[in-house]
């Protein structure tokens, strides 16, 4: 599970703090997926990097019972003078993922992310929609507990948008989503609650149909 124990999450802007949250305390439960909802500029991708241990709290604590993905979303992390190939064995490195299994996983993400003689030339040469298909299918390539989806689950044609619902469905059937988008139909299909984020609070709908009618009704 994930626990959020008294967190605090602030930016200095000029001569104040803007808080993305303010002495939260909340849990993640394995097995419910939550769409995260608010306006733009509430915090939620904010949000989703302290999950993934990519941003941390200025005060409290997150702590981490199981594996959490990196945010799935259109960009990444990737070193542009590096090849998808290079930048996915780097990825491999950090997680421990070595021989037999590296390899696996670099097969699978070139079949999937099918940009051809791309996989081996810099991504800094490469469209967005490049990166987000390289990007999508190192995602599936890993197991986690919970995936972290910053607005989009699939990019490109609909031939490759069918392949990356396919296997986004799939690691649901064992995985939990935590999930960003502006998209009600996209978390009505996923997610199993709703959590609304404003003014550096988070309000917790069991309903999911509830939240998104209130974050419809400030927007």
């Amino acid at each position: 599970m994930i626990i959020l124990d008294n967190v605090t999450k602030f930016y200095r802007v000029r001569n104040f703090r803007h808080y993305v949250l303010r002495e939260v305390t909340y849990q993640f439960k394995s097995g419910i997926s939550i769409g995260i909802l608010g306006k733009n500029g509430a915090g939620k991708s904010t949000l989703l990097r302290m999950l993934g241990g990519i941003e941390h709290p200025n005060i409290g604590k997150i702590h981490i019972t199981g594996s959490v993905s990196w945010p799935v979303a259109l960009t990444a992390g990737f070193l542009p003078t590096l090849s998808a190939r290079d930048n996915i064995k780097f990825v491999c490195r950090i997680y421990g993922k070595t021989g037999l299994e590296a390899k696996r996983i670099i097969d699978y993400v070139r079949e999937f992310a099918d940009i051809g003689e791309h996989f081996d030339v810099p991504m800094r040469s490469y469209s967005s929609g490049m990166k987000g298909r390289v990007n999508f299918g190192l995602s599936m390539a890993f197991d986690f507990d919970y995936y972290l989806v910053d607005e989009v689950i699939g990019v490109g044609d609909p031939s490759f948008k069918k392949k990356s619902s396919d296997a986004f469905n799939e690691k649901r059937t064992n995985s939990t989503m935590i999930m960003v988008s502006h998209n009600v139909e996209t978390l009505r299909d996923t997610c199993d609650i709703g959590i609304y984020l404003h003014d550096g609070k988070i309000d917790v709908y069991e309903d999911l149909e509830e939240a998104i009618k209130i974050y419809q009704s400030q927007c």
